[in-house]
């Protein structure tokens, strides 16, 4: 597919997935979730890239969904594009891969969504996030009110969405919705960073951890540790795991090649 909305490429074993509508401040339109899932899905049969960044070409990171595409819209019409919403944002979310916000200005709405959904979040100290959906007469359609529940307690995430205020992102690093604020000159550097630190790791441990934690966190506690426990025990099949305990052992650094 020829992507129109999005750039990627890869650096090393680190994909790079660029939004990319700077005229419309990265809004996310129908072309561009239907571009993203094709990337995905190529993503994750690609054994090379053991980590993904999602940054925002131009002036910031995303102003939310492409609210033109959408105003006239029946309750039929808008599922559907909601439920690609829905999927791409899911395939974040269980992609066996670390996923990396890079934010920069804006990340509203349905940004602010697609951030909840990555395993964490790099953001320059002129980030704004912020989920304004209320001031226009609807809620977050895309996941966002039962995902917010997990990164804050319930009466913030409330006060949040009902409000619509934007925070900025030292109170977003405050309240734990990212995990680094830097200078906006650092930000390619400081994601790149942690991104080069994750690759070091081994990609099947990495990816069998965020899913035990972001599947078998949504279920109840004896069935959540048992879901942890089963990606644990698979591991024991893996070179990865072979190879980790032996350079342990040997007092070394593991060489771990995603097997």
């Amino acid at each position: 597919m020829d992507y129109k909305t999005i750039a990627y490429e890869k650096v090393d074993s680190v994909g790079i997935l660029s939004l990319n509508r700077p005229d419309s401040r990265n809004a996310m339109n129908t072309p561009m979730l239907i571009e993203m899932i094709d990337v995905l899905e190529k993503i994750e049969k690609d054994r090379g890239v053991r980590v993904l960044i999602i940054n925002g070409k131009g002036s910031c990171f995303c102003a939310g969904a492409d609210i033109a595409e959408m105003r006239d819209n029946t309750p039929d019409v808008q599922r559907q594009m909601n439920d690609k919403f829905i999927k791409i944002f899911n395939a974040y979310e269980s992609l066996r891969k670390p996923v990396i916000s890079s934010v920069h200005s804006y990340c509203l709405a349905g940004g602010t969504e697609l951030t909840l959904c990555c395993d964490m979040v790099v953001a320059s100290e002129d980030a704004v996030f912020g989920l304004p959906e209320i001031k226009i007469g609807v809620i977050p359609g895309g996941g966002a009110l039962i995902r917010i529940l997990r990164w804050m307690g319930s009466a913030k995430a409330k006060e949040f969405a009902m409000t619509g205020d934007r925070i900025s992102a030292q109170e977003a690093l405050n309240i734990g919705l990212v995990n680094k604020v830097v200078k906006r000159e650092k930000l390619e550097e400081a994601t790149m960073t942690l991104a080069n630190k994750l690759v070091k790791g081994p990609p099947v441990a990495l990816g069998a951890l965020k899913v035990a934690m972001n599947m078998g966190g949504e279920l109840d506690k004896e069935k959540g540790i048992a879901y942890a426990l089963n990606e644990f025990l698979l591991l024991f099949t893996t070179r990865d795991q072979k190879e980790g305990m032996r350079a342990f052992l040997e007092k070394r650094e593991a060489n771990f090649i995603g097997e």
